[in-house]
């Protein structure tokens, strides 16, 4: 038995067996347990919105720039279409301009300042705290801040009140220095919707949007590992929708600072050590061999990927370049057009998680940067908890047939780029991906693309 069919096996009555080649996980897609609800499928009770201009539905919204913390760092247009980043917006200065994406500090961190702090020692670095210092400083900044802790401590059942204003202004690190950022989109809605499931999601973003939006996550992987030293890993992960884990359906990603790289990638790491060419034989050569390429342009190949709890989209970078902020941005434009490309596909209607792989920063071994987008519309159960067997509704290469027709139709509508080679057009020759050539050196491009 060829290390194919132990990985992949479809059983006379149509169920298919697979396992992740990376880390081991258990998946059956068994045919007669069907799907619901379907892909890119809208509502067909549709409930009427009334717009409201500047956005107010929920604190991420235009109109609503003073329920989340301080801005470290805004992308925006001028009237001649350029883009412009500016870093550390003051107070005064939030609603100045109409910001296409924000970068903040997360509420509720998932790693926390304190446990930096008091796990490493942590504290900002002199830049940061000017910052905090000259935000603080202004009447229009303090209060702000001190909306936010109020904000925040009644949602955690802590009488803010109660605190001296040291502990007050203390207490606002996490807003500066903390290594949990979100990335937010300006739009609740498309523009001129007019029912409630009409969201603005990665799809509804040109493709010039998505890479602006792209860029920023990559940016902000750089300033979070150049000013925290104990960091070594980085987390990027988007959720769309609340069956994906969303609190609020309004489009922003996620980054998180780790001291570990995480199970996954430990594992991953573990296989690349007995076969470096893992990516390649077991990603997209598979694909190629099993039907389930769906895509690709000159830097990014995108595929049905197998062994996952929900069906899965994989995006490969074809680059030598193994993190993100390593690629040259015609490769970042590369990785952000396909992606956006799947999400056109899928639309806002359906859930889904998007998660970014990549090499360590303290890792010898090269990985491809990758991205999964897990389209979440089934629930794991009983049966998945005793058995450590997932049933995935959709096998891989029915998924992969479906994106492809998806995507065709989307490009003949004018919705992607015309560039992308779908389906049958997508170049059949194995090992693509280029990881394993790279010689990355971290230290000097964080050096050189230092903000602090």
């Amino acid at each position: 038995m060829s290390s194919y069919d132990r990985l992949y096996h479809r059983m006379p009555d149509g169920t298919v067996k697979h396992i992740n080649p990376f880390n081991g996980t258990e998946v059956w897609s068994v045919a007669e347990r069907g799907r619901k609800p379907a892909i890119n499928r809208p509502p067909e009770e549709k409930t009427p919105l009334v717009p409201h201009e500047p956005e107010d539905w929920c604190h991420f919204c235009e109109a609503q720039y003073n329920f989340t913390p301080p801005e470290k760092a805004r992308v925006y247009r001028n009237r001649e279409g350029k883009w412009f980043k500016s870093y550390h917006i003051p107070a005064e200065e939030l609603s100045e301009q109409s910001a296409e994406f924000r970068r903040v500090g997360n509420l509720f961190e998932i790693v926390t300042y304190e446990y930096w702090k008091k796990n490493y020692n942590y504290r900002m670095n002199e830049s940061i705290r000017s910052w905090k210092d000259s935000y603080l400083s202004s009447t229009a900044g303090f209060e702000h801040v001190m909306n936010i802790l109020s904000l925040k401590k009644r949602m955690m059942g802590v009488d803010f009140d109660r605190l001296s204003i040291e502990e007050k202004i203390e207490t606002s690190d996490p807003f500066f220095g903390g290594c949990h950022e979100l990335l937010i989109g300006k739009r609740h809605y498309i523009p001129g919707a007019r029912f409630q499931h009409e969201l603005w999601s990665s799809g509804e973003m040109t493709e010039d949007e998505h890479f602006q939006y792209m860029k920023l996550a990559v940016d902000t992987i750089v300033d979070i590992y150049q000013q925290n030293p104990f960091v070594r890993n980085i987390s990027v992960f988007q959720n769309w929708l609340k069956p994906a884990g969303a609190s609020f359906e309004h489009i922003h990603k996620q980054l998180v600072g780790l001291d570990e790289w995480g199970v996954q990638m430990e594992r991953e790491i573990r296989e690349l050590i007995k076969n470096p060419n893992i990516y390649n034989e077991f990603a997209v050569n598979f694909a190629i061999y099993n039907s389930q390429l769906i895509a690709e342009n000159d830097f990014a190949i995108a595929i049905s990927e197998i062994g996952h709890r929900f069906p899965t989209i994989a995006v490969y970078s074809k680059s030598d370049r193994n993190r993100p902020f390593e690629h040259a941005d015609e490769e970042i434009r590369g990785m952000s057009d396909l992606v956006h490309a799947v999400h056109c596909a899928l639309s806002s209607q359906t859930s889904c998680n998007e998660e970014w792989y990549y090499t360590p920063f303290d890792s010898i071994y090269n990985t491809p940067w990758r991205v999964l987008i897990k389209l979440r519309i089934n629930t794991p159960a009983g049966f998945e908890g005793n058995t450590k067997i997932y049933i995935n509704p959709i096998s891989p290469d029915k998924l992969a047939q479906e994106m492809v027709e998806a995507l065709a139709r989307v490009r003949d509508e004018g919705g992607i780029n015309r560039d992308i080679r779908i389906g049958f057009e997508v170049v059949r020759r194995p090992n693509p991906l280029n990881y394993y050539k790279g010689n990355s050196n971290v230290k000097s491009f964080i050096d050189d693309h230092s903000i602090y």
